[in-house]
């Protein structure tokens, strides 16, 4: 049975094991030959030719490149900005569509229809038509955006400014508000993931904190977050990994391999800013899985 039992799990991770040894490790080993050469493209050769250059490449990236470390550190504040708001409006909206009302698989596939608009074809086509119907929308101020959206960050700063909130919480309160589109663009996956977390705590644990008398403050600190805690930590590793992905600094590097055709220097931009990526998550990761909690842990 064991036997059985582990081929079965070999068979499902086979296509995972397959896409990995043979797309991902040989071309993150063919990105690191690149990054020590100087990469071209010969016809009269029939494909490419490399001279070894040493460092010279990385050496381009991080201290003579106009934008690369500006990107790359401004990739990381917005990872700061945005994994923490993700993971609780996921996390929120997941708790809600798990209540039952009229509607709910309705408004469950709602949430996730930015995800499916955010492939490529549709982004495109999303941002041509923006273009037109606004005469090009990066000629618009954020002022006038803000404006024409019915969106009044001084009223809302003044507001939350009365209640004697610290002026740097009502900055970042407004910030998140301009992000708002962008959140909820990114949180379809993770919402689904707190859904299957949430649907597989038992019902008995809430009726025990019913009968208890607990308040719906503590059953969340005390059943619900808990419980929760592992997938939170899958979502933080899949929302970091999300924002790496589409962050500038990878367009820059797909910039210089597709458009340049400077193979080399895009290699060495990819190994430097998923190093970055790399430790940046293993942080998080660090930090985060403190304080998790495991049933049988």
């Amino acid at each position: 049975m064991r036997k059985k039992q582990a081929i079965a799990g070999y068979l499902f991770i086979l296509p995972f094991l397959i896409g990995l040894v043979g797309f991902f490790l040989l071309n993150m080993v063919q990105a690191v030959i690149y990054s020590f050469n100087d990469v071209r493209i010969v016809p009269e050769v029939g494909g490419l030719v490399m001279d070894g250059v040493g460092l010279e490449n990385f050496q381009f990236v991080l201290f003579q490149h106009g934008t690369f470390n500006r990107e790359l550190i401004e990739s990381l504040i917005d990872m700061v900005w945005y994994v923490p708001l993700i993971i609780f409006f996921s996390l929120f909206m997941a708790m809600i569509l798990n209540r039952h009302f009229i509607g709910r698989s309705f408004v469950r596939m709602i949430f996730f229809v930015p995800v499916i608009m955010a492939t490529p074809a549709i982004l495109t086509a999303l941002e041509l038509s923006m273009s037109m119907m606004m005469g090009g929308r990066t000629n618009v101020p954020p002022d006038v955006m803000a404006e024409m959206a019915g969106f009044s960050p001084e009223a809302i700063t003044f507001i939350l400014g009365d209640f004697g909130l610290p002026d740097d919480l009502v900055g970042f309160i407004v910030d998140s508000i301009f992000r708002l589109n962008e959140i909820l663009r990114m949180s379809g996956v993770q919402i689904l993931i707190f859904l299957a977390a949430l649907q597989a705590i038992p019902a008995e644990m809430y009726e025990v904190a019913q009968i208890e008398g607990a308040t719906g403050y503590e059953t969340f600190w005390k059943i619900t977050f808990p419980m929760v805690s592992p997938l939170i930590l899958t979502n933080v590793v899949y929302t970091i990994v999300d924002l790496y992905s589409h962050s500038p600094v990878v367009e820059t590097a797909t910039s210089f391999f597709f458009e340049m055709q400077q193979f080399g220097i895009s290699s060495a931009m990819s190994i430097v800013s998923g190093l970055v990526a790399c430790m940046f998550l293993l942080l998080v990761g660090w930090i985060v899985s403190k304080y998790v909690f495991y049933v049988n842990g």
